[in-house]
């Protein structure tokens, strides 16, 4: 745990760098990329899909939403969705809450 806390030195003579610089930044950069690879990236690729799944949300998709809720989408805006979730049952829900898309005809096959 030294290589966070470098240790103090009297200047020699020579005027050397202290020993293992380079290895602290080697650390430095390999948890940035672990990062980057790890988390990043990937959270990025989930949010870049579930924009182009919502943009891409149409009337008659039938639809999962966030509390498990099953739905036919009777009304599309900008924020909000109309759900069909039963005979003549309507419920509103925002855009975000839709959280997969599901193939046609699964509703009436449950």
């Amino acid at each position: 745990m030294s290589f966070f806390i470098p240790a103090a030195m009297a200047q020699s003579a020579g005027g050397a760098a202290p020993a293992g610089t380079g290895f602290e930044w080697i650390f430095l950069v390999g948890f940035v990329v672990i990062f980057y690879l790890m988390i990043w990236r990937p959270q990025a690729k989930r949010a870049k899909e579930h924009k182009n799944l919502l943009a891409g949300l149409s009337t008659g998709d039938e639809v999962v939403t966030g509390g498990g809720i099953l739905g036919k989408v009777k009304k599309v805006t900008d924020e909000f969705v109309v759900l069909e979730v039963g005979d003549s049952q309507e419920l509103k829900f925002q855009k975000g809450s839709i959280v997969a898309v599901l193939p046609k005809g699964t509703l009436k096959a449950i």
